[in-house]
């Protein structure tokens, strides 16, 4: 049952996040007034990311008997590993969303992005900053897929160590997964006048967020004692992500209105990761209940009878 919904989660954050970005340019993202704020959604994921790692990931590995200090060093690991991903152009594939002012050299796209400045004001109203080089776009789509199946992997972990937390990684991965799918599709637009190839090879690149999870499912499974250090490492993931990714995309002078806009959707992803978990604990806690009292009901039953042993 677990494998189930394992490929049904990564689906959805892999393939679902594709499709949203697409509807979301469809609909018009922006940097200023109207449509659809990219500030906004880097708010919004940030808050996602951080709040599953520190509140519901981290709390989880640390319930296990292992000592804290070796779980912060596996932190400390998982920190310096992704940032050495990200020196390889691996893992951090940023889309820097900005003002019109372009930033020179190759800032935002890292996966083996292109990084060339032009501005969409009669397209999106926003700016993505790509460097340009020969086949940009498959190394585009390589930095994602590479990115997506770590995902997918973190997202089994956090499914095999309690049914909630793999529900809130898995929106949390949704989340900040939009925004770059967005750059995505920009930068294959560029490259091709196809935007239904575009989609088409953005989508593949996602459903290796599925492979990720059933790989993650077939490992954890085989090393059930080393999920506390999973769940760490797919903190270490999130923590990277949202500070050395999006949150230096907010950092920027900013109008206190849109300041405190960005604080504020912030604020909601940080409210809906921990509105979804609320949910889902209180179904668990239900579920839990119903079983102890039919147990509790059995007892009665068979008050006197000798004790069974598996």
């Amino acid at each position: 049952m677990n494998l189930i919904v394992i490929i049904a989660a990564t689906l959805v954050a892999g393939i679902g996040s594709v499709w949203l970005a697409a509807l979301l340019l469809r609909v018009g993202v922006r940097s200023g007034s109207g449509g659809v704020n990219s500030q906004h959604l880097l708010s919004l994921a940030a808050g996602a990311l951080l709040a599953t790692a520190f509140m519901h990931l981290l709390p989880e590995a640390f319930e296990s008997r292992i000592e804290p200090a070796r779980l912060f060093g596996a932190l400390l690991f998982g920190l310096v590993f992704f940032f050495l991903l990200d020196k390889a152009e691996l893992w951090h594939h940023g889309h820097e969303h900005h003002h019109g002012n372009p930033v020179p050299g190759p800032v935002g796209h890292k996966a083996g992005e292109h990084a060339h400045d032009h501005d969409h004001g009669h397209d999106h109203g926003h700016s993505h900053s790509h460097a340009p080089r020969s086949g940009g776009g498959w190394a585009v789509l390589t930095g994602d897929s590479v990115h997506c199946f770590g995902d997918g992997i973190l997202i089994a972990s956090a499914f095999i160590a309690d049914m909630r937390l793999g529900l809130v990684a898995a929106i949390a991965v949704l989340a900040h997964e939009v925004p770059h799918h967005i750059g995505d599709l920009v930068v294959l637009r560029q490259s091709s006048a196809n935007q239904r190839a575009a989609l088409i090879k953005v989508s593949l690149a996602g459903t290796m967020t599925m492979l990720g999870g059933i790989v993650g499912w077939w490992l954890v499974d085989q090393l059930h004692g080393w999920l506390p250090y999973f769940l760490v490492l797919a903190s270490s993931s999130f923590v990277y992500v949202a500070l050395a990714d999006l949150i230096p995309q907010l950092q920027k002078r900013l109008p206190a209105r849109q300041t405190a806009a960005q604080i504020a959707w912030l604020v909601v992803g940080i409210a809906l990761v921990t509105l979804v978990s609320r949910l889902a604990h209180g179904e668990h806690d239900h579920g839990h209940a119903e079983h102890g009292h039919a147990e509790h009901g059995h007892a009665h039953e068979g008050e006197g009878a000798p004790a069974h042993k598996d």
